[in-house]
């Protein structure tokens, strides 16, 4: 498998597994209807998990855009691959909403709030102000991707390709640790996207879908979870590398 195809699979079993809590929790007559926050947030830190670990080997499991650049600006990924990659990443997550929506495909048309459809593809804010929005993300994405480089320490081999930072379960769960206490701790505000492929793929195939009821995609917002999380992986690569790496 090339890195590129490990990334869409990644990405697609993240947002899978990831997009899926969500419509579990949110989506009526579902097994899991209304079971909370602690539910989310624990399924998406191991979506991570599922996503990270399945492909490690393969591509480094970036799975995220932002976590791509920040490597990249970290000096510890090759910018000529960061494209690829993130080309990789939205094409798992087109097919990970795509199918989140036909595996809940009659839950759909039960489902009369058409801000909880929405919210099974992507993010918002509990409350809505652009700068503290954009605030939040850049934060919850910062402490992602520095923790990432703080924890794994990503190298490149000399051809520039990635080179697998810890391939055994114990080395992924400490991200899959990390995204979730960043859900608990900094998820309340904006619902933690902290990953541009995550929000936007998703949102882009809530717009494409013949959902049943669907509303509007919000694209008014839809560049917040895009460049705060671009913005936070550049700050945290930047520290990073100006605290002469670790």
């Amino acid at each position: 498998m090339s890195p590129f195809m490990g990334e869409v699979i990644g990405t697609m079993l993240l947002i899978l597994l990831g997009d899926g809590v969500v419509a579990n929790v949110l989506l009526a007559k579902t097994k899991g209807n209304n079971s909370g926050w602690i539910v989310i947030t624990t399924a998406w830190a191991l979506a991570v998990f599922v996503g990270a670990y399945s492909v490690a080997s393969v591509s480094g499991a970036h799975l995220n855009p932002a976590v791509t650049i920040g490597l990249a600006v970290a000096g510890k990924f090759a910018w000529a691959n960061v494209f690829p990659y993130i080309i990789a990443q939205f094409i798992g997550a087109f097919i990970g909403a795509t199918l989140v929506w036909l595996h809940y495909f009659p839950h759909w048309a039960e489902t009369k709030d058409t801000g909880l459809k929405l919210a099974v593809f992507s993010t918002g804010p509990a409350i809505r102000s652009m700068t503290w929005n954009l605030v939040s993300e850049i934060i919850g994405t910062f402490a992602l991707v520095f923790g990432i480089l703080a924890i794994k320490g990503a190298v490149m081999d000399s051809s520039g390709s990635a080179v697998p930072l810890n391939m055994g379960a114990l080395g992924i769960i400490p991200v899959a640790f990390l995204v979730w206490v960043i859900g608990l701790a900094l998820g309340g505000t904006t619902g933690y996207a902290i990953n541009p492929a995550r929000d936007l793929g998703p949102r882009i195939m809530h717009f494409v879908l013949p959902i049943a009821g669907k509303g509007d995609s919000d694209w008014g917002y839809s560049w917040i979870p895009v460049v705060g999380p671009i913005v936070g992986a550049v700050i945290a690569g930047l520290l990073y590398t100006g605290l002469g790496s670790f």
